[in-house]
């Protein structure tokens, strides 16, 4: 069998598959359905410093190939994740957990951080400066290079763990944003976060978000997500998570082969509970049949 082990920000995983944030609560709610520790790792709900009730409903939109959420960052707060969440994950989850830290100033997202970093679990920090669902905060710091660096730095004092920035794609020059946060100190980048969309519910003649704008994922945005990871991949020497419509193994092979180490699935796991258990079952057969013996061999392979 293929060996899948990969190192992400010197942590070894596994494999490469990891639940993204948002689609996997704080993993113990799939444990119920099979045993977690077969994933490579996942990153835990969206957390602020503050609880979040989240966006008006509705919240979720279908649409051809995808879906539009609204959510809103919903969440109990960082003192709560501490208190409830993280004791819960731990009784079903032995392996570092990825945190996602969310904020709406710089002061919060270090707020954030530090209470979190004591948390032996936690074996990094996937900053959000993505989300584009949320006024005034989240989305602003990661379409802007400099705001980014702003936030990279902060946080990099903050914490002596690995910090994974993640990118938003509703920007015209992804590749100029992972230079900045790498040279404020990021060690990693995940990329793609949801792209900006939206639907008109034709008999009410409104949006049907209540939120009016979303976020647009799923098996649509696959060609998008996959040709920012080739990019920015090319453009920074940190690892590249890569993410945006992964469903099956061979999405993984095809985002790892652009450049990325490892690689979150996000809306399959909304459609199919065993979908990122199932990914990394179907991953020795695929990587047999082109050939790859060592997943870690295939990372950027098709850069050369």
């Amino acid at each position: 069998m293929g060996k899948l082990t990969v190192s992400l920000c010197g942590i070894e995983l596994d494999n490469p598959v990891i639940p993204a944030s948002g689609t996997f609560g704080y993993g113990y709610e799939f444990a119920e359905y099979y045993d977690i520790n077969e994933l490579g790792t996942f990153s835990f709900k969206g957390t602020t410093a503050a609880p979040r009730f989240g966006n008006e409903t509705p919240r979720i939109a279908e649409t051809p190939a995808g879906m539009l959420n609204a959510v809103g960052l919903q969440n109990p707060g960082v003192d709560r994740v501490k208190r409830e969440e993280l004791p819960k994950l731990k009784a079903v989850f032995s392996k570092p957990v990825m945190a996602n830290v969310s904020g709406f100033s710089v002061g919060e997202y270090v707020e954030v951080v530090e209470k979190l970093d004591e948390e032996e679990q936690i074996g990094w920090f996937e900053i959000n400066i993505s989300c584009p669902n949320v006024h005034g905060g989240g989305m602003s710091f990661g379409t802007d290079p400099n705001a980014a660096a702003s936030v990279t730095r902060a946080v990099r004092r903050a914490t002596g763990k690995p910090i994974i920035l993640k990118l938003s794609p509703n920007v015209t020059d992804i590749a100029g944003i992972a230079r900045a946060v790498e040279a404020a100190g990021a060690d990693g980048v995940s990329l793609i976060n949801t792209l900006l969309g939206m639907r008109i519910d034709l008999a009410k003649r409104r949006p049907l978000l209540g939120n009016v704008t979303g976020g647009l994922s799923g098996p649509a945005v696959f060609p998008v997500a996959l040709r920012m990871v080739w990019q920015v991949a090319r453009a920074v020497k940190i690892p590249v998570v890569g993410m945006g419509g992964v469903s099956r193994a061979e999405d993984v092979i095809e985002m790892m082969l652009a450049g990325a180490t490892a690689v979150e699935v996000g809306a399959a796991n909304l459609i199919d509970p065993f979908a990122c258990r199932n990914i990394v079952r179907d991953l020795p057969a695929v990587m047999e049949r082109y050939g790859i013996e060592n997943l870690k061999d295939i990372i950027g392979g098709a850069n050369q």
